[in-house]
């Protein structure tokens, strides 16, 4: 019997209704999956409502990365409605994203309750939780630098996500190095193949001193954790898979850059 699942919805639907009854049910059944000792699959219900989460999260915290200087700029509102392009949200979606800005950008924005929930519905996977935070720290670096008061917003973010200070430097520093790269191929912002190498070893989070062995696992464990279709089976938004791919692209060049310079 599903009983965690019967009193999370019940709770969850007296307290604030059928929004809160379906984060109920879904706490119910990790509980329930608990008390079996048996990972279940997701049910469609359950993958429904951590997609709607993972979007919910990312424009509500976009918003307030974007006032979190103060004001929001007409390159912040650009960025913004760039990403919604490039997902290619339709007309519905497109005007719940702009709702979710806006309302992140507003002072009442709670970072640690939006975290909160993330984590209860989302917490399990760690390939949402890290690229819930690539995603942020790329979009936050769309003008070509990352502006302190955007870094303590996302340093509170990874913070929740169970991230360390030192993982979340080391994953700024790759975000930075993978944003040179393009799907057409390298655009080395440097003068000389020394800059695009070190750019590219940065990218994967590895050194040159790391074996081929070393640096093809980090390639392949990076692939994975991007790959777009393990991202979707696991709760990320149909809508984002074309981020997704774009990310899976400049970690393909990244490595191939690599191995071209050792061959």
């Amino acid at each position: 019997m599903n009983t965690g699942k019967i009193i999370g919805g019940l709770i969850g639907f007296m307290v604030a209704g059928p929004f809160t009854a379906l984060l109920g049910v879904f706490v119910g059944h990790q509980f329930d999956k608990g008390l079996g000792g048996v990972l279940k699959p997701m049910s469609a219900q359950e993958q429904e409502l951590m997609r709607s989460t993972y979007f919910e999260t990312l424009f509500g915290l976009l918003g307030h990365l974007a006032k979190s200087d103060g004001r929001i700029s007409k390159v912040e509102i650009a960025q913004a409605e760039a990403l919604m392009g490039n997902m290619g949200l339709d007309a519905s979606n497109r005007r719940a994203a702009i709702e979710l800005f806006q309302q992140g950008s507003k002072a009442e924005f709670s970072v640690d309750q939006t975290m909160a929930t993330f984590n209860t519905v989302c917490g399990r996977q760690t390939n949402l939780k890290r690229s819930l935070l690539n995603y942020l720290l790329a979009l936050a670096m769309a003008d070509g630098e990352l502006h302190p008061a955007e870094q303590d917003v996302l340093q509170t973010v990874a913070k929740h996500l169970g991230f360390s200070a030192s993982l979340f430097k080391k994953f700024i520093e790759m975000v930075k190095a993978q944003s040179q790269f393009r799907d057409s191929g390298y655009k080395p912002r440097g003068p000389n193949t020394q800059d695009q190498l070190e750019a590219a070893y940065t990218a994967l989070g590895v050194k040159a001193s790391n074996t081929d062995g070393q640096i093809k696992k980090a390639y392949r464990k990076l692939i994975s954790e991007n790959h777009p279709d393990k991202l979707i089976g696991q709760g990320m938004p149909e809508d984002m898979v074309k981020l997704a791919t774009e990310r899976t692209q400049k970690i393909q060049i990244a490595y191939d850059t690599i191995v071209a310079q050792r061959k």
